[in-house]
């Protein structure tokens, strides 16, 4: 471990090891467990050895974890608001015993760092939950991660740093803290305003972060999230091309950009502290923080969770202690009698003033409408309409879920020549009972296999909605939380439209050709959805459709308008 304390202030960490440590421990590390991280715990592993997470040195320890969700600080006293722990499954924690080394690894073996283990224990994750996001709602992405994605048993410990996770894409735009904080030794910065971000640029974000460094008589960083973001974000490719583009707009000398891996967790206030943290490890003297900074939208109940100011005055009430200055975010506007943005509250009563949400932005790229230069800049709108074409030329999943003899198939199947007949895009059916034959031959009907047998079929599915194609998915499905991963998955590439075939269990065994439900009636068959097993209806699909007193035609008909009426049909 290394420490450098620079003239912007502040003690920064580097847990990489030294050539011939690190070769010394590569022999060694044969010996230990092993341990494949997640994306984001590699994103996590990255910035604690790096620095970015000074001033840890691992994955937290008991005690300083249950110091962060009580008082925002580790145990020494410094300020650090989000817990950043390494969670695994019990059944790897029953074979570790404290004191013994992990060998930390990437998906394809490549040892990254080894971990000294301190601590293993069994978090309490609703209280996790509740302290550090303030719910247990888990609409909420970190609450939702945490109870269904995070293994159950944390491990605490000092980290080695053994070999960076490799990045191929925009290299000489990612810096660790220390090179960054060299970049702005040379060019002479002292006074620095980051810029977070993890959504595209348009002219009004220019106008503030220029008013902002203006502000502070310093230059700008624009400091983008390109680790894990908000489920259903813009991909990180398509946001650094436009802030390649964006970049252009600033005066020459006075701006300049650099990536950071971060794992958003969307926490509201506590994420904007830990920002401005980061950001001061970055050499960063000001942080703009905005209305709502990092927050993830709405509850169940259709309220936001957290109020629009909470961040700024969290980060204000520690700006002294944590060293870095708060910029507050200014909504800025087009007033179009000056054609020109100005701040919203200074805009004249009289004045027209023109706005355009993220919301409404969507709906314009998707249905291919005008995006005008006022609000952002064209070489931005080639690059969003590559990755947002009109909904007729995307990609999209029809995923029909229902019981046993309801219709699935058929009317699935129907569709797969409507769609073909309409020729426009690749069409693939993955069918339960075909998939099960090719894709899951070899698992039984156990939850755990069911679960992972739809698991599959989402992964297939979003493959071909990625790649501009439509999959027709007709299996059984009967477990909300597989469909709920599904729709995860596939929404980062496409539409995902859940079909429920609603028709009932008694209309289902009047139709039973196979006899399947009546041998599950008399016990011949065991587990079988309606009889033994549960069959968890839909809360909110795109559609229902009950095949009870219609034609196979007239389902098929249905789905198919459903699809013309959003826009997926040209």
């Amino acid at each position: 471990m290394t420490e450098l304390i620079t003239p912007h202030g502040g003690k920064l960490i580097n847990l990489m090891a030294s050539g011939q440590e690190a070769a010394a421990i590569r022999k060694d590390a044969i010996h230990y467990k092993n341990l494949t991280l997640t994306e984001r715990q590699i994103c996590d592993l990255e910035l604690v050895v790096n620095g970015t997470f000074s001033p840890l040195i691992g994955f937290l320890k008991k005690g300083d974890y249950q110091s962060v969700l009580d008082d925002m600080s580790l145990m020494s006293g410094e300020i650090w608001p989000i817990p950043v722990t390494l969670d695994v499954s019990r059944s790897f924690s029953e074979t570790l015993n404290k004191g013994e080394k992990i060998a930390l690894r990437d998906n394809e073996g490549v040892l990254l760092a080894i971990l000294d283990v301190s601590d293993i224990w069994t978090p309490e994750k609703s209280e996790e939950a509740q302290k550090v996001f303030g719910t247990v709602d888990e609409k909420h992405p970190a609450v939702n991660y945490l109870m269904h994605q995070a293994g159950e048993v944390y491990i605490g410990g000092n980290i080695t740093g053994i070999e960076y996770p490799k990045h191929y894409d925009y290299q000489l735009l990612r810096h660790s803290p220390a090179e960054l904080r060299e970049q702005f030794s040379k060019m002479g910065w002292t006074k620095i305003v980051a810029f977070q971000t993890r959504n595209p640029m348009h002219r009004a974000h220019v106008e503030l972060t220029t008013r902002a460094a203006k502000e502070i008589s310093g230059n700008l960083l624009i400091h983008p999230v390109v680790g894990m973001t908000k489920p259903g974000d813009v991909d990180h490719y398509t946001r650094v091309r436009c802030y390649q583009k964006i970049l252009s707009k600033y005066p020459s000398g006075t701006t300049m950009m650099s990536l950071l891996p971060l794992a958003m967790r969307m926490g509201g206030p506590r994420e904007a502290l830990w920002h401005a943290i980061i950001r001061k490890n970055y050499g960063c003297t000001h942080l703009i923080v905005g209305r709502d900074h990092a927050g993830p939208g709405n509850d169940s109940n259709g309220n936001p969770f957290y109020g629009p100011y909470d961040a700024q005055e969290l980060v204000v009430k520690y700006s002294d202690k944590i060293g870095i200055k708060m910029v507050p975010f200014k909504l800025m506007v087009y007033v179009e009698d000056m054609a020109g943005y100005m701040p919203v509250d200074e805009v004249p009563k009289e004045a027209s003033v023109l706005n355009i949400s993220g919301t409404e932005l969507r709906r314009r790229l998707t249905q291919g409408l005008d995006i005008p230069e006022w609000f952002t800049y064209p070489e931005v709108t080639v690059e969003l309409r590559k990755t947002y074409p009109p909904k007729s030329k995307q990609g999209f999943t029809i995923f029909f879920t229902g019981l046993s003899g309801s219709g699935k198939s058929t009317i699935a199947n129907g569709l797969l020549v409507k769609l073909m007949e309409v020729g426009d895009r690749p069409v693939t059916l993955l069918d339960g009972d075909v998939v099960r034959m090719h894709l899951s031959s070899e698992l039984g009907f156990s939850r755990e296999h069911r679960d992972l047998n739809i698991k599959r079929i989402g992964y297939v599915a979003s493959e071909i909605t990625k790649n501009a194609g439509v999959a027709i998915c007709a299996p059984i499905a009967p477990y909300e939380e597989p469909r709920r991963f599904n729709r995860e998955l596939i929404s980062q590439v496409g539409a995902y439209i859940e079909v429920h075939i609603s028709t009932s269990l008694e209309e289902c065994e009047r139709r039973d050709v196979k006899g399947l439900y009546a041998k599950a009636r008399k016990g011949i068959i065991k587990g079988f959805t309606g009889i033994d097993d549960p069959y968890e209806v839909p809360d909110s699909p795109e559609l229902r459709v009950d095949t009870a007193d219609i034609t196979q035609e007239q389902a098929v008909q249905q789905v198919f308008l459903y699809l013309e009426k959003e826009g997926f049909l040209g």
